[in-house]
């Protein structure tokens, strides 16, 4: 059982860098920026996880799985509207529905069945079904959670008029805007994306980390040295 929960909470780290995970938590940022939308996002959508390991969620999530793309796709609008119309900090903006991060990692987790959340389903005859969802869930919210946050600081520091951190988050926002249609566009046609969801999200997390380590940093290659 050990070694069953240990395969599960693998399971749910290589979960958590899935790319449908990383562009729903950074695209949230953007809407409603707080470092816990990873950790909640994680943990709702663990929730639909281990009520499908219990076999007590497949008809709520048979319901509202038609959802989840089109909750991706309407993340990549409103950041394409922030992108490209960013509103000014003074003004308060009344928070859409989308940007409930626990709700929106429900509908993701019953809209995009992946290899590695199907896997942990197939473990749950060898273990038991609540623990194993909590421990497949936990892997997740270190992943997402560590996102979350990273992706959060990032925008204050761009608010606080850091250069480098205002051309990451809009670099970023431009990204999510591309993995949010590309992903709920395939989903929605019924393009399988699970051969490359891997290598995308180790890609995409690879990128994330590092444009948000830069832009912690001062190094600015492209600006001259003043005389």
């Amino acid at each position: 059982m050990h070694s069953t929960l240990l395969i599960a909470l693998a399971l749910g780290v290589r979960h958590g860098t899935d790319p449908d995970h990383l562009t729903a938590i950074d695209g949230l940022s953007r809407i409603r920026p707080r470092a816990s939308n990873g950790l909640l996002f994680a943990i709702g959508h663990g929730s639909v996880v281990t009520l499908l390991a219990a076999g007590v969620g497949h008809v709520l999530a048979g319901r509202v799985a038609f959802l989840g793309p089109w909750m991706l796709m309407l993340v990549g609008a409103v950041n394409l509207w922030k992108v490209c119309w960013p509103a000014p900090s003074s003004i308060i903006i009344q928070r859409p529905i989308v940007a409930q991060p626990f709700l929106l990692g429900m509908l993701l987790a019953a809209g995009f069945e992946t290899a590695s959340q199907l896997s942990a389903l197939v473990l749950a005859d060898q273990a038991n079904p609540w623990l194993l969802g909590v421990t497949f869930s936990g892997g997740m919210a270190l992943v997402d959670g560590l996102d979350g946050y990273l992706a959060a600081s990032t925008l204050r520091l761009a608010a606080s008029g850091a250069m480098n951190a205002r051309f990451a988050s809009r670099f970023l926002g431009l990204v999510v805007v591309m993995f949010s249609f590309g992903l709920g566009g395939a989903e929605l046609v019924g393009y399988e994306i699970n051969h490359y969801a891997l290598p995308l999200g180790l890609m995409l997390f690879a990128t994330v980390v590092a444009i948000r380590v830069w832009a912690r940093s001062d190094w600015q290659p492209w600006v001259p040295a003043s005389r």
